[in-house]
């Protein structure tokens, strides 16, 4: 006989302290029937995380649907939550389910919510907060029971702020907030994550053999900032086994970069990204520095930040010490300009 135990995803591997406190607090909130919230990086394991919340969940014997809010029209949302009746618009030749009855009974996970369109943001609170909705083309009121659990990298509370998200919505989805770690937080993961996936990845080639890494690669390995998070070293770490002779991966394998010339192993330098990407300063040019307070300090905080990560190699509790922060004060500082410092990451 099935139990909820059995279906709980087991690739969520992890040893770190970040990792461990993150997994005892979901197993708290799962049992704890409220909307939550899920905010992290690309490539931290959303998905992961939403899957074994659901199956330590009471509804763990329900559906569990996902919608990734980012993968669709602002136009075809409405119909893909709440379904739509025949007629209703060009193309609607029948009856179609939407997903919040597709998940009844269990969890309807969200991704990328924050770019939820505000009428879809509009019907979802009052499902929310009276469990009814109605089709697409429908003044059918129908009743629902679903777990709502949304998932972001994008900075909600600012988004209420500008208006761009409902501050309502984000008051009954946000009963609990969890932060996954980034990679860089769980700098005791990455070798063990490496096996697994290089162990899985041989078995998957018919290669035979247990894989190991030489003291190179595992130091080119930890030195990386990851900024795809765990995504990213799958990646790195399947490409190496694929590329290796035999079962001991070599730094040279490690290529973080397929597009480097002769696929060369590109590991950026922080602290080169860093200097490389900082906006010219006031000094710079000629004359006194005339721009608004606030753009000042942007630039200011943007600098102290960017030089406070990459003198810690992105561990961002010895950030917040550098800075003379607490680390929730660091945190907030580091979402304002998350953005800026992931798209320098990308780049």
């Amino acid at each position: 006989m099935a139990t909820a135990a059995d279906n709980v995803p087991r690739e969520g591997l992890g040893e770190s302290e970040a990792f461990v406190a993150f997994q005892e607090r979901l197993s708290r909130i799962a049992k704890v029937d409220r909307p939550t919230l899920l905010i992290g990086e690309r490539g931290t394991g959303k998905e992961l995380a939403v899957r074994r919340l659901h199956f330590l969940s009471p509804r763990w014997q329900q559906p569990l649907v996902a919608l990734n809010c980012a993968a669709l029209a602002p136009s075809v949302l409405e119909s893909e939550l709440f379904g739509h009746e025949a007629g209703s618009f060009t193309g609607a030749t029948r009856r179609r389910l939407g997903r919040f009855e597709q998940a009844e009974g269990g969890t309807l996970f969200l991704d990328e919510i924050g770019l939820l369109p505000m009428p879809v943001q509009e019907k979802i609170l009052r499902v929310v907060e009276y469990g009814q909705f109605e089709r697409v083309g429908s003044s059918e009121t129908i009743q629902t029971n679903v777990r709502v659990v949304g998932a972001t990298n994008a900075d909600l509370p600012t988004l209420a702020k500008e208006g761009k998200f409902k501050r309502d919505l984000l008051d009954r989805l946000s009963f609990d907030v969890l932060f996954l770690p980034p990679l860089r937080e769980r700098k005791d993961d990455i070798m063990l994550l490496a096996h697994h996936f290089a162990n899985r990845m041989a078995q998957e080639l018919g290669r035979r053999g247990v894989w190991e890494f030489t003291d190179g690669a595992v130091e080119t390995l930890l030195q990386y900032p990851w900024p795809g998070n765990i995504r990213e070293l799958k990646n790195v770490i399947e490409r190496a086994v694929y590329q290796s002779p035999d079962p001991k991966i070599e730094a040279p394998e490690i290529v973080f970069d397929p597009f480097a010339p002769d696929g060369r192993p590109m590991v950026p330098s922080v602290e080169t990204e860093v200097v490389s990407e900082v906006p010219p300063t006031a000094a710079a040019a000629p004359g006194p520095d005339r721009r608004p307070l606030p753009e000042r300090m942007r630039e200011l905080e943007l600098d102290a930040l960017q030089t406070a990560l990459a003198e810690t190699q992105y561990h961002q509790r010895k950030a917040a010490e550098l800075l003379g922060l607490s680390y929730h004060q660091f945190r907030g500082l580091y979402r304002k300009y998350q953005e800026v410092l992931r798209g320098q990451n990308e780049d």
